[in-house]
Formats: C-alpha cells, structure tokens, sequence
C-alpha cells in the first residue's frame, strides 16, 4: 500500500516533511505583504501635452487619433478620456482583471506608436507618455521650512533633484509623486498692447526664443583635413542656451525696416518662477510639498516602508537647515495591525487545538503526534501561495486560522485507530500502524476530495468576487492537501 512507503521508511518521510517544511519558510520572506489581494483591474494611463491649445483642439488633434489606435488593444475592458484648456489630453486604459499590467502597457505603446505621425509637431516634441498605474499609496509625506524660510518653489526643487532619486532607489518602491510641484522656468510674460504695436503675435516670440536658446555644436579649429604644419586641434564651444533672465530680455524678436531691434524686453517681461502654478499645497497650516510613494505591485509593503523610512533619515542628516518633513498618513501602519491580530489569533488557535487534542486523548504522546501536521501543513502551505503568486494577506492568513482546527482532524482519527490496534489486538507499532492505516486511507482522501470540492470552486467565481475570495479557497484547500501528506 502506499502508505506503507513511509511507515516502513521513516528516513524517507522525515525528510519529505522537511522538504516541504523548508520551501514554505523560504517562499515567506519572499512573498508581497498588503491588506487585500489585489482587486482593481490594471489600467494603462496615455498623457500628451499640446501647448496653448484649448480642450476643443486637444480633443479632435490629439485624443481621437490616439483613441482611435489604441481602441481594441488586446484584453481591453474600457477606455476613458480628458481633454483641457491647459493643452492636456489624458486617456486611461482599463484592462480585464489578471491582465500582466507590464505586458498591457507595452501594447498601448505600440498602438501609440502608430498615431505619432498624425499628432501635431509640438505634441511630438514634447512626447506621448504611456505609464501603468499603480493603485493606492503606501504613504505620503509634506515637506516645509519653519517659518517660511523658504519658498514651496525652493523646496520642490530640492526634494526633485536631492531627495525622489534616491528613494526612487530603494528596493520594492515603484514610484514616487510629487504634490504641489514647483519647477524653475523661465516666465515670459507678454503684453498684448506692445505685440499689436509692433505687429508681432505671442508666435514669433516663441519662433525666436526657439531660435536663439539652443545648444549649438561649434565643431573644432585644425580638424583633419588641416594644411601641412598644423599642429593644434581645438574644441570650439558657443554660448548655447540662455541662463538668466536678461539675457532673454535680450532675445531679438524681430529687426525693423530701418534696421532697429526689437527685444524682448520692449514686448514683455521675463522672470524666473515656477513652470505652473496650477496646484498649491498646504500641509498643517503651512504651505508645503506632498510626497507619496508607491510601492511595486510584488513588493513588501512593510519592507518598502521600513525602507524609505530609513533612506529619509539618512538623507535629512544634509536637508536644509529649517527644512523638515512629517509622515501624513502611512497605509502599513494598518496592515501591520491587521497581521499582527491575525498572527495572535493563529497562535492562540495553535494552543487551544492542542489543548482540546489533549483533553480528549488523554496522551502527550497521542497529542504530539498531530501537533506536528500543524507546521507542515501551516508553513507548507505558503510554498503553493508563492507559486500561485499571491500575497500575505488578511484573507490567506484567515485561510491558515482557520486551517489550523480542520489539519488535525485526520491525524487524530488515524492515532486512535493505531492505538486501538495496540491495545485491543496487541499488535507491534509497525504492524498496527500499516493494518490502522489501510483502514482509513480510503476515509482520509475521502474528505481531503470532499473539503477541496467544498473551497476550489470559489475561486472560480467571476469578477471581483472570485478575485476576492481566491486566495483564500485555494490556500486553505492547500494546507488540507498538505495535512494530508504529512500523515501519509
């Protein structure tokens, strides 16, 4: 029979419980850690920016002939789409849940691809991005100076060039999102009575400011071919693009009849400011900087925290001096409680399993016995949620709980069998082993096919509603399976 396998090998079923012990205490460090599985369909995100267009132009230039490629893209539920005044046109991509997110953006790229001939000049030169969205934060911080030392232009510049790098760099962090952004540019402002007197439109000021504020490649003096004796090559480099506001106050826009120049500055104005100011941030009464921090879909979440925590510390040794950030909210904190609890009631389900086993069979040695499925069954178990690439959640962790009180259930009726055939037909171990166990080998699959029958088919359920409860029919359907292998 087969179960005489491994009562006639002990060697050989040790080391299978071991086995199966190990790969599920290798898989645990390994394995994403969040509060739900992951429910909300993967969505893909095309942004364009069409300078100083209205919604109308942005509309029939820029989003119908990008709607109309990526439309029908592989696995695709929906698409929804924006159109502003400020030039910006948005399109959102929904694909069918389980869809690989990364796979779903390469195939919006393409199709993007495709309408890039169609799309304006300037809506090519300042490019057509294609990102997978991430859903939810991992927490987010604000950023300020006491007592307004410095600006939310400052800081946001700061935390840009200094600070999101290198979190950016920390193991498991997807992304991380400004808020309340402040970028330096150059702020041309233009007066519309000067441009009507001298017969310019806001157009020729941008031609000439494209124009004059470029990099310019020089070449070099005594390149090859040279005329004999020339002994020296030298690099020329031209003054390129303009670093200060004078020097675009001093931008030629045009050269009159008579041979005047017409400035910049005899049209407009120009200061360094911010590249927008359509958002503004305040953070505990003061006005700040947001950062939020995204954490990749496989990461551990309390990992990627501790993390960014660690990096901020280290980094905020060289912040400023006045410059200081506080946590505005932090979504592990929750999950951290949540595991915890479930971790103290997995311990004490442990302990009062093994309490009522010994009440009831009135033997340490008869209890030992099927306390030790537990382990096998418990941790074995995380090896499958691994391979099935699911997360350490609240669900999964309810599945072991719960878990706990069904694994011994077997164990326990296969231990009073053997114990009747050593005391009622005074058999040796081995023997009342092998005959207890050929009597209810057929009565323990039994009911490992029965519960497996009861819980698989959840996870076959459509929608969010088979996604939900996936995790948790199949994790406690493979802890039942790996009872069942410890006892055979």
């Amino acid at each position: 029979m087969f179960s005489d396998i491994f009562i006639r090998r002990p060697i050989l079923a040790t080391v299978c419980t071991l086995v199966i012990i190990l790969a599920g205490a290798i898989s645990i460090p390994s394995l994403p850690i969040a509060r739900y599985p992951e429910l909300a369909p993967p969505s893909v995100t095309v942004a364009a920016f069409y300078t100083g267009a209205n919604a109308q132009s942005v509309e029939s230039a820029v989003t119908t002939p990008l709607e109309q490629v990526i439309n029908g893209v592989e696995n695709m539920l929906y698409i929804t789409s924006s159109s502003t005044n400020s030039g910006v046109a948005t399109i959102t991509v929904t694909f069918a849940v389980g869809t690989n997110a990364d796979l779903a953006a390469v195939n919006v790229q393409n199709r993007v691809n495709q309408a890039l001939g169609r799309l304006p000049t300037d809506v090519r030169t300042n490019g057509v991005t294609v990102t997978k969205n991430t859903v939810g934060f991992l927490g987010a911080l604000g950023f300020y100076a006491d007592d307004n030392k410095y600006d939310s232009l400052f800081i946001s510049n700061y935390l840009d060039r200094y600070v999101r790098d290198a979190l950016k760099r920390v193991p498991g962090v997807g992304n991380v999102i400004i808020f309340g952004e402040r970028k330096y540019a150059m702020r041309v402002w233009l007066d519309p009575v000067r441009l009507a007197a001298r017969r310019l439109t806001a157009g020729d000021v941008v031609n000439a400011l494209r124009e004059q504020n470029v990099n310019v490649a020089a070449g070099s003096i005594g390149d090859a071919p040279a005329p004999e004796g020339q002994t020296y090559q030298l690099s020329v480099r031209a003054a390129g693009r303009l670093r200060d506001a004078s020097a675009f106050d001093n931008v030629i826009v045009k050269t009159g009849a008579n041979g005047t120049l017409i400035r910049l500055r005899d049209v407009g104005r120009v200061e360094l400011g911010a590249e927008t100011y359509a958002s503004v941030l305040r953070f505990q009464g003061r006005d700040a900087v947001g950062f939020g921090v995204i954490a990749l879909p496989s990461a551990n979440a309390l990992d990627v925290n501790k993390g960014v925590t660690e990096e901020l510390l280290r980094l905020s040794k060289n912040f400023p001096a006045g410059v200081k950030y506080s946590i505005a909210f932090n979504t592990t904190s929750v999950v951290q409680e949540s595991i915890r609890e479930v971790l103290k009631t997995l311990a004490e389900a442990m302990a009062l399993v093994v309490l009522v086993m010994f009440l009831f069979l009135q033997s340490w040695r008869a209890t030992i016995i099927p306390t030790l499925t537990l382990p096998v069954s418990l941790v074995g178990a995380f090896a499958f949620v691994h391979l099935m690439g699911f997360s350490i959640n609240t669900l999964t962790l309810f599945a072991i709980v719960l878990a706990t009180g069904i694994v011994v259930d077997d164990a326990i009726v296969v231990i009073e069998n053997i114990e009747r055939h050593l005391q009622e037909h005074k058999k040796p171990p081995l023997q009342a082993a092998s005959d207890a166990m050929r009597e209810v080998f057929g009565a323990v699959i039994a009911t490992a096919l029965v519960l497996i029958a009861v819980f698989v088919p959840v996870a076959f359920f459509p929608g969010t509603t088979g996604r939900l409860y996936q995790q948790f029919a199949l994790t406690i359907a493979f802890a039942r399976s790996e009872e069942h292998t410890s006892e055979l």
